[in-house]
């Protein structure tokens, strides 16, 4: 395969978070600012890529019948580096995200990618991609983060950037705020691919609905429901 293509498919055609819409609780939590978006997308960025290269590599090996456990425990030993590392060298960030660093372990993105791609594909190609969903969930929630800190605090990365006399809207870095920045990110991110794919003559993407849309949804029965909500 080719590896900008697989970099690609992550970052735009298949992105997490604002087209397969998995992950979204550790999106919701802790795109509160620029900084935490980025600390938690690096994060799980690095376990995609150490996992989806491990399991690629032991996977002629693994029983089809205990892949997803062994898949956990290869997951939580590299999310139990990661999070080693940032209490170490990072302890105000490990304070800020708290327990989503460990909740990585069961981060539906972490768990798709090992089922839908390194478990089918050799461990160069897994690399890739992991790279590209992981810097697609980065950006996601970077930009996402961004917005929020911007509107709820008047500033990005601890920098004031709005004018005097700004009055920051709180409810924009509670809970409601993550909903509706996520809603209005999701809705111009299709609208871009729906003009993308206009522009170049070739049929809109289609939008998968609820669970339909993870790799995952063969294995807990939502694909065979028609979908389930998250």
């Amino acid at each position: 395969m080719n590896p900008l293509k697989i970099i690609k498919n992550g970052v735009i055609t298949e992105n997490p978070t604002l087209v397969q819409c998995i992950g979204l609780c550790p999106t919701l939590a802790t795109s509160t600012s620029a900084a935490n978006g980025i600390g938690m997308g690096i994060a799980a960025t690095a376990v995609l890529v150490g996992s989806n290269v491990a399991i690629a590599a032991i996977r002629k090996f693994v029983p089809d019948e205990i892949r997803i456990p062994i898949f956990i425990v290869l997951i939580a030993g590299f999310v139990t580096v990661i999070q080693l590392l940032i209490s170490g060298f990072f302890p105000d960030l490990d304070k800020s995200l708290g327990i989503f660093i460990p909740l990585i372990v069961v981060n539906c993105i972490i768990l798709a990618r090992a089922e839908a791609f390194a478990f089918k594909n050799g461990a160069l190609d897994s690399m890739f991609d992991g790279i590209g969903m992981g810097l697609g969930f980065t950006i996601a929630l970077t930009a996402i983060g961004m917005f929020r800190e911007l509107l709820g605090s008047g500033m990005v990365f601890g920098v004031k950037l709005t004018p005097a006399g700004f009055q920051p809207g709180l409810l924009v870095i509670l809970p409601p705020g993550g909903f509706i920045t996520l809603g209005i990110f999701m809705g111009l991110f299709r609208r871009y691919q729906d003009w993308k794919s206009s522009r170049q003559g070739r049929p809109a993407p289609a939008h998968a609905a609820g669970c339909s849309g993870c790799a995952m949804s063969g294995q807990c029965g939502a694909a065979a429901k028609g979908g389930a909500d998250r």
